[in-house]
């Protein structure tokens, strides 16, 4: 015979229903002289009670998927319902905000509140899985999984580290998100210049020097060669993870006062202070920022895959004038990519059904189909290496004057930085960030615009940074962390 307190969700549900019934009973000894509307109240509870308690009865087996981006659920949904075949493979998806995800699963993680058998997590909220030391993490090890199946070899290598803590895999990435340098192709080719011959930063900024004039005199660009500010905290860390810098090491010990994370930090900033400014602070996702886009303020943008579509939804009068290149490197034969953003799905601890929702997972995360629709639908290319090779990543697109834009994002994809999976990474990026506001003001206050010239203080300033996060690391009894 089933023993029906075999699954510790509905053990929870149950002694929950219990207690509440139990409240509910030694209060209404004490209720008997209470009003009609209060025993209204009343009865309510007790119906919740009874329905809580006798859920566990009726409640089916079938699996419970959290997602967070409606784009995803609309994919998700038609491969779900054209599978034949067991049918406890088939999640049922749940729309949620990515607040509502992260407040449901750390209850879950912590307070031993009940979480789905899958969920979605965007990195900037994942860090909170990941406190505390590797066998307390809520989500289950996958690495020995992978391993068995021959994944870990099957998806981008670089894509596995937001997920990963000391090697141990903890979710399976959704995407890869390589950076590129877009462009109003249509105005840089009318002044006759080509910038797919540019390699470096510095080759980029002299090469659209004749663009940016002051045609009416007042002082200030009416074009800019790039929208970029150092307020900006993801393009901040997307610049400093191309020019080689990390805030933390492989053993997620920070590491932002290192000497090459000043010399990036000076170079970045040194666009802003510049007398001659090349760079402009352009909204990614305002209506103004759209606007600016439109007139051309800014020439070209970082432009992660995701973005595209972005651009395609709120955008549509820059289509066909559009051009992606490789970003270019801070120093001869560097890199030319880099990475924002992401996602991966998790399998919490807690549930009981893994093996069927590994099942369900390979078949969302693996499909040809799904990655298709993915690219197709939102611009964003699979980490499945195997599926590279799909047509659909051929395909010109008119938004980009008929580039192959999807190969050209894949080319670059095995060349993304690794990414720590610390908890602490945010915090770290807005040190940086302030770090970054004082250098500014800094170098302005003593007319040094040059990034040779800011690079002590930029060192100066990041030791402060640095120190701040490893005191807010101390706090925590896991990290280990020392001065």
């Amino acid at each position: 015979m089933t023993n029906p307190f075999d699954h510790l969700s509905e053990y929870r549900q149950y002694a929950w229903g219990h207690r509440m019934l139990h409240s509910i009973s030694v209060a209404l000894i004490s209720l008997r002289s209470l009003s009609a509307g209060i025993w209204v109240i009343v009865a309510l509870f007790l119906l919740s009670g009874i329905g809580v308690l006798f859920s566990t009865q009726s409640k089916s087996h079938k699996l419970e998927m959290w997602v967070f981006s409606p784009e995803h659920q609309a994919m998700y949904l038609p491969m779900i319902e054209s599978q034949s075949g067991d049918e406890r493979i088939k999640p049922h998806l749940s729309l949620l905000s990515i607040a509502a995800i992260k407040s449901r699963m750390m209850s879950g993680f912590f307070g031993g509140l009940p979480t789905a058998d899958l969920i979605e997590v965007e990195r900037s909220t994942v860090g909170q899985a990941f406190m505390g030391p590797i066998e307390a993490i809520g989500f289950r090890d996958l690495t020995d999984r992978m391993e068995s199946e021959g994944l870990l070899e099957l998806f981008n290598p670089p894509s596995l580290s937001p997920w990963s803590v000391q090697g141990r895999v903890f979710g399976l990435p959704h995407d890869v998100h390589p950076v590129m340098l877009a462009y109003r192709a249509d105005l840089v080719e009318a002044a006759g210049i080509d910038l797919e011959q540019v390699e470096t930063w510095e080759e980029f900024f002299d090469a659209l020097a004749p663009m940016m004039t002051d045609a009416d005199g007042n002082g200030i660009n009416d074009r800019y060669a790039m929208s970029f500010w150092y307020t900006q905290p993801d393009n901040v860390e997307l610049l400093l993870l191309q020019g080689g810098g990390h805030l933390f090491d492989a053993q997620s010990k920070p590491t932002l006062n290192s000497s090459i994370n000043a010399e990036i930090l000076s170079t970045i900033v040194s666009w802003c202070v510049d007398p001659s400014q090349p760079v402009i602070d352009i909204d990614e996702f305002s209506a103004a920022g759209h606007q600016a886009r439109i007139d051309g303020k800014a020439i070209a943008y970082l432009c992660p895959d995701w973005m595209c579509s972005i651009w395609k939804m709120h955008v549509p009068l820059i289509a066909g004038k559009m051009k992606l290149i490789p970003l270019p490197a801070f120093k001869e034969g560097g890199r030319r990519t880099s990475v924002r953003g992401g996602t991966m799905l998790g399998f919490p601890r807690s549930s009981e059904n893994f093996d069927t929702s590994w099942e369900s997972a390979k078949l969302l995360y693996t499909s040809p189909e799904i990655a298709r629709e993915l690219y197709r639908s939102v611009d964003i290319i699979t980490p499945v290496r195997s599926l590279w090779d799909d047509p659909v990543y051929d395909e010109p697109d008119p938004f980009f004057m008929n580039q192959r834009k999807g190969q050209m994002y894949i080319d670059l994809a095995p060349n993304i930085p690794t990414r720590t999976s610390s908890p602490y990474n945010t915090s770290a990026v807005l040190e940086v960030r302030d770090a970054a506001v004082n250098l500014a003001s800094w170098a302005k206050s003593n007319e040094m615009y040059q990034p040779e010239d800011l690079e002590a203080k930029a060192l100066e300033l990041l030791e402060i940074a640095h120190q701040n996060i490893v005191r807010k690391m101390a706090r925590n009894a896991f990290t280990g962390v020392e001065n």
